[in-house]
């Protein structure tokens, strides 16, 4: 029994030992592309406003994992009782943003998508009830140091044309 768990532990770290050095070496530092630093905007504390709205809410976006992760934390306030949290990364070999969305409604989002003419934009394809297919998209846009604008939209005519849902207005926390 002892030389068959002996046999089992030697077979285990040399599959370990193999199976690790499968993994490509980095000679650079991780997420060290230019493109990292695309959604530096972002990272903050903000208070948020719905215009033609009372009330708000407020996000906290931050660098994390050594600066390979934007973690947002989002909190609708007492208007919205939306609560959520997304991660997004670099994907050096799609070249594109990647972004995933949950919340306290249950729902899970992915996004891509890119920084592009001062705008980060990150889409994903939808289906109603219904089983009708259709375009999301954020919208991050008049990036400026202490605020920005984000919009939430929708395109049913495969992003010919988008109609904006929910408009947020984001103001940097003062300290």
């Amino acid at each position: 029994m002892a030389i068959q768990q002996n046999i089992l532990a030697t077979a285990f770290c040399v599959a370990l030992f193999f199976s690790w050095s499968a993994f490509p070496q980095q000679s650079t530092k991780p997420c060290a592309e230019p493109e990292q630093k695309q959604f530096d905007f972002w990272v903050g504390e903000w208070e948020l406003t719905t215009p033609g709205e009372s009330g708000g809410g407020t996000n906290r976006v931050r660098q994390a994992f050594e600066g390979c992760v934007i973690e947002e934390n989002f909190s609708g306030g007492p208007d919205n009782p939306l609560v959520g949290m997304s991660v997004s990364r670099f994907d050096p070999i799609a070249k594109k943003w990647k972004q995933t969305w949950v919340d306290n409604q249950g729902a899970y989002l992915d996004f891509s998508g890119e920084f592009q003419d001062g705008q980060m934009i990150l889409q994903r394809e939808a289906s109603d009830a219904a089983g009708a297919r259709f375009l999301q998209r954020m919208v991050w846009k008049n990036i400026g140091a202490d605020e920005l604008d984000w919009s939430w939209e929708s395109s049913k005519d495969q992003g010919k044309t988008w109609k904006v849902i929910w408009p947020v207005h984001y103001k940097r926390r003062k300290s």
